[in-house]
């Protein structure tokens, strides 16, 4: 029997074998691919987790930002409604202060215009007592005066001050306000050094007015000085308490030599003058008060640096209730700027208690 020859394909073989290979290169190729595309996806989700992380830390942030803000919103308008009230305030305090000094200035001008009128009645009444026997009258009182004592022009009168008296009590004002009659020069003379200030002006007229009031006090009367500027104190301070007979040569020397040797300082208390007058035993039955205006102390130093002129106003009337009772007051002034209500004050003072007020002039004693 003829064997059949059997046919081969040249293709069975090579082409699997490549078709094999071609599919394995493909999967190879696959799965380097799916590899890197993990690792970059890895990446980009890191880092989208980390742009979020950072997304929400600056939510969180701004959110406290925000509460801040709403918190400063609410403490900023709490302080407007504050501030619009004390605008009120001051408004209001502006207003009212407008109105007292428009009454102080109208009070000023009366006040002026009443003491010009007494000035010129006091200018009438000096004419009228020359005109009437300066020189007999000049004669009579030095023959009753205990010091002599020779003025300007030989002026030995003072019409209607009161010099009678058996204790007579001198309250001198030895304040700073006592260097000068203005503000701005007593402020240059309180810090010149001691005899410049003892040599003041204003001070030794003021001097010669004690010395004045001692030589024409009667023969038979006593007295005592004080001086008061925030205390009160003898001139002379082995003689506190006691009154000096006005013949007493060697005691009342030593007072008017005292009195010259005091230096003007510091504040005025017409509280504590008036009180040592209230403690002396006996006590005075006339009182003769040199000052140049209302004071600007109490009974206790003040920490204030201003004072405005309705408290010393009120100043004043705190201390006249301390003055003993049925005692006359004759107040001699010296006034200096600035305080208006002084001689209105001083005027009803004198009034109230049987006394006198009087504002001489310059060139007297």
């Amino acid at each position: 029997m003829p064997r059949t020859r059997r046919s081969t394909s040249e293709f069975n073989l090579s082409f699997l074998d490549i078709m094999c290979c071609g599919f394995g290169a493909v999967v190879l190729l696959v799965m380097l691919l799916n590899g890197d595309m993990l690792t970059t996806r890895k990446e980009i989700v890191a880092d989208l987790r980390s742009e979020v992380t950072r997304m929400e830390r600056e939510v969180r942030a701004g959110e406290e930002f925000l509460v801040t803000l709403q918190n400063s919103m609410v403490e900023t308008e709490e302080e407007i409604v504050r501030t619009e009230g004390l605008s009120s305030q001051v408004i209001a305090r502006i207003e009212q202060t407008k109105v007292e000094l428009a009454t102080l200035q109208g009070k000023s001008q009366a006040t002026k215009k009443h003491i010009k009128a007494l000035q010129s009645d006091l200018i009438n009444l000096d004419d009228e007592v020359s005109r009437i026997g300066a020189d007999q009258q000049t004669e009579l009182t030095k023959g009753a005066q205990v010091r002599e004592f020779i003025g300007q022009g030989d002026r030995q009168y003072l019409t209607g001050l009161r010099l009678g008296g058996k204790r007579v009590l001198l309250l001198v004002d030895s304040s700073a306000s006592m260097l000068d009659e203005t503000i701005v020069n007593i402020i240059i003379r309180r810090n010149l050094d001691e005899r410049s200030r003892r040599d003041a002006p204003k001070w030794k007229r003021t001097v010669r007015t004690v010395e004045w009031l001692v030589a024409n006090l009667p023969q038979d009367s006593a007295l005592q000085i004080y001086t008061f500027n925030t205390k009160t104190v003898p001139v002379v301070t082995d003689l506190q308490e006691k009154w000096v007979a006005s013949t007493d040569t060697n005691n009342v020397n030593r007072m008017l030599a005292a009195l010259n040797q005091t230096i003007p300082q510091g504040g005025t208390s017409l509280f504590n003058a008036f009180s040592a007058a209230a403690r002396m035993g006996p006590r005075p039955d006339n009182i003769l008060l040199l000052t140049d205006g209302l004071p600007t102390q109490g009974e206790r130093k003040s920490g204030q640096t201003t004072i405005s002129g309705g408290e010393r106003l009120n100043l004043f009337y705190q201390a006249v209730k301390k003055l003993p009772s049925s005692v006359p007051v004759n107040t001699i002034l010296f006034p200096m700027e600035g305080d208006p209500m002084a001689a209105v004050s001083f005027w009803q003072l004198a009034i109230d208690t049987k006394g006198s007020f009087l504002t001489p002039t310059r060139d007297w004693p």
